[in-house]
């Protein structure tokens, strides 16, 4: 008999069927109108070749113990072992680093997505533990957006309360007229939100925007970006040129009388400034719709023209997050505000701007009426922290000093790194420099679900359960609902819940009552649940008790916000509602930022071009723009084992879009094998030929498991198709220390030859003791 229950993923809620004490699949909850197929990953993945069965140790570790700078990681088997031996390792390990080094010298990775549970987080149990064990070196942000977490409390205020009130689509619909997009607004990625979600509503909100009248431009090198179904004129852009296009559109609003000097006069400061530059007088040159035109290839008068219905219109700019992961993206966004300013439209329905619309699917949409429980968190006596996409910095470089938003920082020494929940030979840069940081340290310890690349460089791997192993309640940081998350099936092979795993290390070290404070996980789970009780009758809705939750439906309550305008009481009244940067108002010129000194990043919105980009005297050599976004097979990296991201790939190999014009000049046909290559490395992908992507531009989505022909070599070729092995390490700017990904030249041709095996979906050789 198939026995049905109700459960929660990152990717939204769903049905879990289940047959036999073995899940059968995991289909869409049927509130959902635009269910995520990821759900389809569920089932293979959970009982793929991948899955982690037993705790594993490297072979040289098990032997030899802890070794600084070693070389042979991601080379050598594992040994498969008990868990005693597993914690036995771990606990002698975490003293002796404490002992020796002390806890500055311990880094507590954990950067991803984890776990949609509220109580099975794994950067949630980690950190508590290690706070617990004396404390660890942190990061600060993330790869999505994080030139706005630094950018925006300087000149319009903090990022995450912005993203809270941030403008409705559905305010849009009613009263907006026009919507230019930088970077589109890809359903792909509103499919995943943190924490899950119960309804995808992207999709239907862009639908009613455009049922409605409202007209969208995509100023975009990527066409598809944006659902074909709103008919948004695309204009295709070259690669990190969107800075210029809004330079170009701001001085024609100058110059042609179009701005609002009464909104700018009375809501920012700085305008004089920006003045200043737009005319040329700061550098000689004009920063003119001709200008823009040459660095885009946009055509000027269609830049005028766009300035011109922008100012007639009730218009809504968004800037997509991909924008800012480029280098200088911080000028992106200050461009964003610095125009939307000029419009005067900010705080009006249906005008403004919006950073990170469709990054996840809940900005613009939806967000939570409550703040839903959470694993409580200790303060970390550590205060050492890097930002977080200075991973292979740190461990490269220990004692040197660098600049992060207005302070001089200096790179700890790490010994040890545990990473829970995350998967950084996925989301960080030029994975080979990563190969190498990743020989430093004297301990790595990973908790996975699966074989990924970075359990691969692991010195102890620990085998952890999914969500549908265990219990725990289902809650979006960007969400409305409560969702059930019963344990459906069996744990496979040894795996174990995370907080079961670092209870048993915490008696080693004898801080057991400190990290559990004499809990379960299930009274974990019920007290977190009786504190939700009283908050959610005041909003109108009745809990049951925790049992017959688990057991039951999706729980949702009403919209806390469904008219919400970004900034709408700041325009209000500016001094009764002033925002949070040092003026109170919106600062198009940064005194506090240009005091920082930075070359990369001056007190005011500026085109700084990219030094890796079309237009530079690399593309000589290497003559395409590689675009690395989001799959929407899955979540960045997570269950790309699962059958839906296995089937989409071509012949093993993740796709890579190219325009018809560089796919003949290259003799490459639809479905062809290519190598991607420059001088940082080379991948394999399966060739897409489409007009959706713009000449000299491809696009090849992140997310394929690192997968190298040779382990042994340095740069070796990856089989698979990630995009990593590519990009180039450096930061968007001192100010945010940001990646900047999405600038990164390479060059394509058809693959000859036999085409190697896919390997990384497999065990790695294990070793007899």
């Amino acid at each position: 008999m198939t026995k049905k229950y109700t459960t929660s993923s990152h990717w939204g809620a769903g049905i879990a069927e289940v047959k036999d004490g073995k899940l059968v699949r995991v289909s869409a909850h049927p509130l959902d109108t635009d269910p995520s197929p990821i759900n389809d990953n569920m089932h293979s993945s959970l009982y793929g070749s991948a899955r982690i069965k037993k705790p594993a140790v490297r072979k040289s570790y098990l032997e030899n113990g802890p070794q600084h700078k070693n070389n042979t990681r991601g080379q050598e088997p594992f040994v498969e072992v008990s868990w005693e031996t597993a914690f036995d390792l771990i606990s002698k390990a975490v003293k002796s680093t404490r002992n020796e080094h002390g806890n500055e010298a311990i880094f507590g990775g954990s950067y991803g997505w984890g776990s949609a549970g509220r109580f099975h987080h794994a950067q949630s149990q980690l950190k508590r533990f290690l706070t617990c064990a004396g404390g660890f070196v942190s990061s600060q942000g993330n790869y999505s957006y994080n030139t706005a977490l630094i950018l925006l409390p300087h000149i319009v205020g903090d990022f995450d309360k912005l993203t809270s009130t941030a403008t409705r689509w559905s305010t849009i619909a009613k009263e907006g007229e026009l919507v230019v997009m930088f970077g589109g607004v890809p359903l792909k990625s509103a499919q995943v939100s943190p924490g899950g979600c119960t309804r995808h509503r992207l999709k239907d909100e862009l639908l009613a925007c455009r049922k409605a009248g409202v007209e969208f431009i995509d100023i975009n090198p990527c066409r598809s970006d944006s659902p074909a179904e709103i008919e948004a004129e695309w204009l295709a852009a070259v690669p990190g040129s969107d800075s210029a296009i809004m330079l170009g559109l701001a001085h024609t609003l100058l110059v042609e009388d179009l701005h609002d000097s009464a909104f700018l006069d009375k809501y920012t400061v700085g305008f004089d400034e920006v003045k200043a530059y737009l005319l040329g007088k700061k550098d000689g040159v004009a920063k003119t719709a001709e200008w823009a035109s040459a660095l885009s290839e946009i055509p000027a008068e269609r830049i005028k023209q766009l300035a011109r219905q922008m100012a007639k219109s009730r218009t809504f700019i968004c800037t997509a997050a991909g924008v800012q992961r480029t280098e200088h993206g911080e000028q992106t966004l200050w461009g964003t505000i610095t125009l939307a300013s000029m419009l005067g439209q900010i705080g009006l329905p249906g005008g403004g701007y919006a950073i990170a619309y469709g990054s996840d699917g809940g900005i613009g949409l939806m967000h939570r009426p409550i703040r839903w429980p959470a694993f409580p968190q200790r303060k970390n006596d550590v205060d050492a922290f890097i930002p977080v996409a200075c991973v292979s910095d740190m461990l490269l470089n220990p004692g040197d000093e660098y600049q992060y938003n207005g302070m001089n920082l200096t790179y700890p020494d790490i010994r040890m790194v545990w990473w829970a929940g995350g998967n950084p030979f996925h989301h960080h840069q030029d994975i080979n420099r990563l190969i190498e940081a990743f020989q430093q340290p004297e301990t790595i310890i990973v908790n996975e679900i699966n074989w990924t690349s970075t359990a691969r460089f692991a010195d102890i791997v620990l085998p952890v359960t999914t969500t549908l192993e265990r219990e725990d309640i289902g809650a979006g940081s960007r969400d409305n609902s409560l969702i059930p998350m019963p344990r459906v099936v069996e744990p496979v092979g040894e795996a174990r819940d995370e907080f079961d795993i670092f209870t048993e290390i915490a008696k080693r070290l004898e801080i057991e009552e400190d990290f559990t404070q004499n809990k379960t996980s299930r009274e974990w789970l019920e007290s977190m649940w009786q504190k939700l009780i009283p908050e959610s009758k005041n909003l109108g809705v009745e809990l049951p008790d925790f049992d017959t939750f688990l057991n039951g439906d999706v729980i949702e309550f009403a919209d806390p916000n469904p008219d919400t305008v970004l900034l709408a009481e700041f325009r209000q009244d500016p001094d009764l509602h002033p925002l949070t940067t040092p003026s109170g108002k919106i600062e198009l010129y940064s005194e506090r930022i240009a005091s920082f000194g930075y070359d990369d990043c001056p007190g005011q919105f500026t085109w700084l071009p990219p030094t890796e980009w079309l237009k530079s005297k690399q593309a000589e050599t290497f003559p395409l723009h590689m675009i690395s976004g989001q799959p929407k097979t899955k979540l960045h990296s997570q269950l790309d084992s699962g059958s839906y991201s296995r089937n989409a790939k071509i012949k093993g190999r993740e796709p890579v879009m190219i325009n018809p014009v560089d796919a003949k000049d290259r003799g490459i046909e639809d479905g062809d094998i290519v190598k991607v290559f420059n001088d940082r490395g080379a991948c394999l992908a399966g060739a897409v030929v489409t007009e959706d992507i713009r000449e000299r531009t491809i696009y090849l989505c992140t997310g394929s498991w690192y997968d190298p022909m040779n382990p042994s070599e340095k740069g070796s070729l990856d089989k698979h198709g990630n995009p990593n092995v590519l990009t180039h390490d450096k930061r968007t700017s001192k100010l945010s220390q940001s990646t900047a990904a999405h600038s990164a030249l390479v060059n394509i041709e058809k693959f000859e030859g036999d085409l190697p095996e896919i390997t990384v979906f497999d065990s790695p050789e294990m070793s007899a003791e």
